[in-house]
């Protein structure tokens, strides 16, 4: 009788052993997060940790640095306006203004590039270094208008917490204030970016043109994220008076021909989009 008993006991012990080892496997490991070291010029002293925490906690929500780091060529058109096409590895972009019959392709790290206005490729006496200039402008405008979320803890930022708020539709988010030193075209910008308590992708944007200013130009959301690759990029800004404004033809690419980005002649997007 008693080892009846050891034996009953023993076997009790084994069966939640082996229940409790059952449960633990089928448990999901835990997801952690990747590294996400900020830009060489980043404001780290001016910005808080809070914000920052919140910053990699974007990035994860979309896909994650390395997934970031790896997309290489980036195509869309800004409000309808204009094509670029952005090669991150090298620098290299395509700017084509249909409206105006001008094709421009640059280097943003070097400044050199060629622009072809109508039927003519533009010499240095014709202003080429003019156009070159309004290239970059145009890509820094278009492509923070993209890619503004990856970018939170990029060079010259100063990232601090602005508190709890809810969006223009009622969803509660953290805010995040973006102010700049001494970097871009408008150092002088201020932007509130939500962050979505759920989700942690960015959501809205408030934009002042001037960081003292108390009444914002816009605010616009930033909604119909996709994914593109490794990566979500979204597309949907909502609406102005002149219409609806939107980023269209987002693609992305591991690999396009240098063509691309050295000759004028039209690019066959289809055959790389397949």
């Amino acid at each position: 009788m008693k080892n009846s008993y050891i034996l009953l006991l023993m076997l009790s012990s084994w069966l939640f052993w082996a229940c409790q080892s059952g449960q633990q496997k089928q448990q999901p490991p835990e997801q952690v997060a990747e590294e996400n070291p900020p830009a060489e010029g980043f404001d780290l002293e001016g910005s808080d940790p809070r914000a920052m925490a919140i910053a990699d906690e974007v990035m994860q929500a979309m896909g994650g640095r390395t997934a970031w780091d790896e997309t290489r060529h980036i195509k869309w058109n800004f409000f309808g306006r204009r094509l670029l096409v952005w090669d991150k590895h090298t620098g290299n972009v395509r700017i084509e203004i249909p409206a105006q019959a001008t094709t421009i392709l640059l280097n943003i790290h070097s400044g050199e590039g060629r622009v072809k206005v109508g039927e003519r490729e533009l010499a240095p006496q014709d202003s080429l270094q003019k156009y070159l200039e309004r290239g970059k402008g145009i890509w820094i405008n278009d492509s923070y208008w993209l890619v503004m979320p990856f970018k939170l803890k990029d060079s010259g930022v100063t990232l601090t917490y602005a508190g709890e708020d809810t969006t223009a539709d009622g969803r509660p988010a953290d805010v995040l204030q973006l102010t700049f030193k001494e970097v871009g075209n408008t150092p002088e910008n201020r932007y509130l970016v939500y962050v979505d308590k759920e989700s942690r992708l960015v959501t809205q944007w408030t934009f002042f043109r001037n960081a003292a200013d108390e009444k914002p130009l816009f605010t616009t959301p930033w909604s119909n994220y996709r994914q593109h690759g490794k990566i979500l990029l979204s597309g949907d800004r909502g609406q102005s008076a002149q219409g609806k404004r939107e980023l269209t033809d987002i693609a992305v690419f591991e690999e396009l021909p240098e063509s691309v980005y050295t000759y004028f002649l039209p690019v066959d997007w289809a055959q790389y989009e397949q």
